[in-house]
């Protein structure tokens, strides 16, 4: 299985940290976020890492090189100056992942959860891992029923997607017929991976389960500062 580890966002609500320093560049326990998912890919047999960039996209490949310190092959998608959001990111990275089902995970999160317990792929077209309502999402995202499928619709009670999982590309097959027309045909559009999932949980190709264990989303100085001082 190849994985996808988003990394292109501009980190604005980290800001001064992220003007010069890209957010899954940031460190934590003497490692940048994004080595500590390189390290775990590594450790659960992924070979081949796909780095989606785009602010400050310049100092990835040298910070992580080709993969090699850790037995992986890492190449890089730039998406431009502007980044494209989570699924336009995806869209735009899908030639260098190939058709196979891969694995995803954001660049801006700490978690300990195991990657080789995954699936090596979805009963459907996407296998989330979702995590109790942290208190910066208490509305959370979507609902995990008790047969293990996803609600998009639903209400209560809602689990919030930690960033982990597992996607077949064909969730991105009809992307067109979710979003309607593009204003520049040819072009990657720049669009939330969101609707998408939730057009397919309509029809019962989403599936999840969830988490207990540590996750931090690493979106403000205080969260940073906070995870750092509890590890």
């Amino acid at each position: 299985m190849k994985a996808l580890v988003l990394a292109a966002g501009k980190g604005e609500r980290l800001r001064p940290l992220t003007l010069h320093t890209p957010k899954p560049l940031l460190e934590v326990r003497g490692r940048r976020l994004i080595e500590h998912h390189l390290e775990k890919l590594a450790a659960c047999g992924v070979r081949d890492v796909v780095v989606n960039t785009s602010w400050l996209a310049e100092q990835f490949a040298p910070t992580l090189g080709d993969g090699s310190r850790w037995n992986l092959r890492i190449v890089y998608s730039f998406e431009g100056a502007e980044p494209l959001e989570t699924g336009g990111g995806i869209l735009n990275a899908l030639p260098l992942l190939g058709d196979a089902p891969f694995l995803l995970v954001n660049g801006d999160v700490y978690t300990d959860i195991d990657f080789a317990t995954l699936p090596p792929a979805p009963e459907g077209v996407a296998h989330l891992v979702m995590i109790d309502n942290p208190a910066h999402n208490p509305a959370g995202d979507f609902v995990l029923r008790d047969d293990g499928l996803l609600d998009g619709d639903a209400t209560h009670p809602r689990l919030t997607y930690s960033g982990v999982g597992v996607f077949d590309p064909a969730l991105f097959a009809r992307w067109r017929d979710t979003l309607g027309p593009m204003p520049h045909p040819g072009c990657v559009p720049r669009f939330r991976l969101a609707p998408l999932l939730r057009a397919a949980m309509r029809s019962g190709r989403v599936r999840g389960e969830q988490f207990r264990g540590a996750w931090t989303d690493v979106g403000t100085p205080e969260r940073l500062e906070a995870l750092r001082r509890s590890l």
